[in-house]
């Protein structure tokens, strides 16, 4: 029998997933509750049928009208203004991450992140042959800038990236640490005298240094879910070129299914993405689907107001229930601590409630669904502390 040449990093590993169960509440993945509204899917279809009409023909590899209305967007979103040439999108976030480590990672480069964090960050390094190095937050899951210099002193990596609100714990990074970083990666990356494609984007960096910067990817996939007071990473790319601020229309504009992830960045990092992308990545059906969402950007919006409110009762809910829960910027919640987190995990499914097990031992994350949904999954967790003597966040009974 034949043998595959199977890679040696791959063995053993298995593929990237949670739980797809058919529950009646499901609230693991952090998606959007709310369905699109019948106004927002006609004006998607009306897109779609335009664009169907032109299949035989390549779509538009460089996507300008979907740029634009991303930038559009983002001006009335975060109130900050980019050009065009400066957003890029692909399928997913994870696509767009992708083809920044296929750009400016690969063998010999380091990626780093601080966990706990989103989970995909590795497989992300070995996918394109980086080296993938992780330091720690604090306690409290803010950054540990001790951790951050350390680091940065001895890995040197060409890409760091940092999720704000983070996953799976929800917290938010504030301007005032995303400076510091910014500031302490201008020169952090790898030695000029190893760099050849992105010699580009350090010639338009304001900085005397014989070492590159290290890329910041601050990735905002829950972005819009902020609480007010807390500024979107945009706001800070015109200070910093080697600043990435990642987004996705799965979350807050529902459209999970779409797979439309985008960055905005300095134009020498979307150059030096544009090289690694294959051609005509992104359809036409994709690019005409997401301009019919982004349409009708205000109704999507209302949506999130709703989610945002719902996820502060909720907390307050968990709170009063004797649990710790980590401040959240997202559509979802960290909490705990429990001695045995997968019981709780496992009792809530025997009631028809699926939640994530993901992140530090002790802790669970929960999705923010609709008012009933989460009425469903506080009632049983309630029973569920009750019945077992009362879990509290120490994880004693």
């Amino acid at each position: 029998m034949a043998q595959l040449p199977v890679r040696a990093d791959l063995l053993g590993e298995s593929p990237y997933g949670a739980p797809q169960l058919d529950v009646p509440v499901r609230l693991n993945v952090n998606e959007n509750p709310y369905a699109p509204d019948l106004d927002v899917v006609q004006s998607i279809a009306r897109y779609v049928e335009q664009a169907a009409q032109q299949l035989n023909r390549y779509p538009d590899r460089d996507f300008v009208q979907l740029r634009r209305d991303l930038a559009e967007y983002l001006a009335a979103e975060s109130d900050v203004r980019l050009a065009p040439e400066q957003i890029w999108a692909a399928n997913g976030s994870n696509e767009v991450m992708l083809q920044l480590l296929q750009a400016f990672g690969g063998p010999g480069r380091t990626v780093a992140s601080f966990t706990p964090t989103y989970s995909m960050y590795p497989e992300y390094a070995r996918d394109t042959f980086t080296a993938y190095v992780a330091g720690e937050r604090n306690a409290d899951f803010s950054l540990n800038f001790d951790q951050i210099r350390r680091v940065l002193d001895t890995e040197h990596p060409a890409i760091v990236l940092i999720a704000s609100p983070n996953n799976p714990t929800g917290t938010a990074v504030s301007h005032g640490e995303l400076r510091e970083l910014l500031h302490l990666t201008a020169s952090s990356g790898p030695q000029l005298s190893h760099m050849h494609a992105s010699e580009t984007l350090h010639d338009a960096l304001p900085y005397d240094t014989q070492r590159a910067s290290t890329i910041v990817v601050v990735d905002e996939a829950y972005g819009e879910f902020r609480r007010d007071g807390v500024p979107s990473a945009l706001a800070l790319l015109d200070d910093f070129p080697h600043l990435v601020v990642s987004r996705t229309m799965s979350k807050a504009f529902g459209a999970a299914g779409l797979r439309l992830g985008y960055m905005a960045a300095s134009r020498g990092i979307i150059e030096q993405v544009m090289l690694v992308r294959l051609p005509y990545h992104l359809s036409a059906l994709t690019q005409a689907a997401a301009r019919g969402a982004l349409a009708h950007r205000d109704s999507l919006m209302s949506q999130v107001a709703q989610i945002r409110v719902e996820r502060d009762r909720l907390a307050g809910e968990l709170t009063g229930l004797g649990l710790e829960v980590a401040p959240s910027d997202a559509n979802f919640i960290f909490f705990g601590k429990f001695s045995d987190r997968h019981d709780i995990w496992e009792k809530l499914l025997q009631r028809g409630i699926l939640i994530r097990e993901v992140g530090p031992d002790g802790w669970l994350r929960v999705s923010i669904g609709t008012p009933q949904e989460n009425l469903a999954f506080v009632t049983a967790l309630r029973e569920i502390i009750s019945a077992t003597g009362g879990e509290r966040a120490t994880g004693e009974k």
